[in-house]
């Protein structure tokens, strides 16, 4: 109940002036430009956490519960953001030694093992040598060139610069997130799972067009059909049996990662321009465009008839492709895909274990577990 008491800091000072003072903040030490963003909501409470508290903590989506949480996808892009964070107790150096392996580099994660709360203990990454050193501390670390906080950020994701040019600059963090999911997804991400989460982006640009665009643009009416027919996509009620879990654990998963690659930009001060997330995603239609693509061509073929949208679409899919190693989308043998699914069963049955025994009696210690409901 402490953690909750009413701060002392001066709200109306800040609404009425923009001007923030935090004592708490003053005995922690932390720099200027890192309260400033804070307090205008340019980082998430996420990150003022894992500074703070060492701790954070990881929200459940509707995900497959027998697999492992969605969030284990993007705990590299985690560590990367722990591993920027410093010690910032009085008592401490004031940034991150990266070589050492004390308390001081290691965070506490809460997320669930099937449907039982698990605590884990992260160890914040060690950041690539040119990267370490005084320059990098959180006091310095708006002042870090532009160039050197992209490599990092794209290093942490698995792509180039030179990858992400055919991509607007407002797309360009989102298709370096699907990037990296497609590579580090389990179950593994198949072709209608990329297709559909690329057309449903498409749609949203196609939704921005159209309440931004010139009413005598001749493309408009054009938009409005194609934006109409992914419409009845979107609202269409698919029948209850059409459900499927690894498909909407596998979205959840991006946007897991989607989420840390914006926190770990917005750390780096943003070297990648933040995309407008209320058009970026929208799941129910997404899960639409899956199954419509398992069968047929329709969604790829309606956005053929808006040449710029089409094109946007293509060069998504061929930077994605580009970035995933070769055959990576190509249909399995059947004797192949079978043990690929034993060893990825045995795989996740060993991470179980070792997450059990990190924190001993996790679903003892759970005073809900006798409402779980066994599938």
């Amino acid at each position: 109940m402490e953690e909750y008491e009413p701060s002392s800091a001066n709200l109306q000072d800040f609404f009425q002036n923009g001007v923030y003072e935090s004592e708490e903040a003053k005995n922690l030490e932390l720099p200027q430009w890192f309260l400033a963003a804070l307090a205008r909501g340019l980082l998430a409470p996420f990150v003022s956490d894992a500074l703070v508290l060492r701790r954070t903590l990881l929200h459940v989506q509707v995900e497959n519960m027998q697999r492992s949480s969605a969030h284990a996808t993007a705990l590299p892009i985690r560590q990367v953001i722990y591993g920027l964070l410093p010690n910032i107790s009085p008592s401490s150096p004031t940034f991150l030694n990266q070589q050492s392996t004390s308390s001081s580099s290691i965070f506490r994660e809460f997320d669930r093992i099937q449907k039982a709360l698990k605590k884990s203990f992260v160890q914040a990454a060690v950041l690539p040598d040119n990267f370490c050193g005084d320059r990098y501390s959180l006091i310095t670390l708006n002042k870090v060139s532009l160039a050197d906080r992209m490599q990092l950020l794209l290093d942490t994701l698995g792509v180039t610069a030179s990858v992400l040019e055919p991509i607007p600059c407002c797309l360009q963090l989102p298709i370096a997130v699907t990037c990296y999911w497609i590579k580090n997804t389990e179950p593994r991400v198949k072709l209608p799972h990329m297709k559909a989460l690329l057309i449903g982006i498409v749609f949203g640009e196609l939704e921005k067009t159209l309440y931004n665009s010139d009413p005598e643009v001749s493309c408009v009416e054009v938009n409005k059909i194609v934006h109409g027919q992914f419409c009845k996509w979107k609202g269409k009620k698919s029948p209850k049996e059409s459900l499927e879990l690894d498909a909407a654990h596998i979205f959840c998963q991006w946007q897991c990662c989607l989420q840390m690659g914006l926190y770990l930009n917005q750390l780096l001060c943003n070297p990648l321009p933040e995309p407008e997330l209320s058009w970026l995603y929208c799941g129910t239609l997404v899960h639409r465009l899956y199954h419509e693509l398992k069968s047929s061509s329709v969604p790829e073929d309606l956005l053929s008839t808006s040449p710029k949208l089409y094109q946007l679409y293509c060069n998504m899919v061929h930077v994605v492709k580009d970035a995933t190693p070769a055959g990576f989308f190509q249909k399995k043998s059947k004797k192949h895909r079978k043990q690929s699914e034993q060893t990825s069963d045995h795989v996740l049955h060993e991470r179980e274990c070792t997450a059990l025994e990190v924190v001993p009696s996790c679903s003892i210690n759970n005073r809900f577990a006798t409402l779980m409901v066994n599938n």
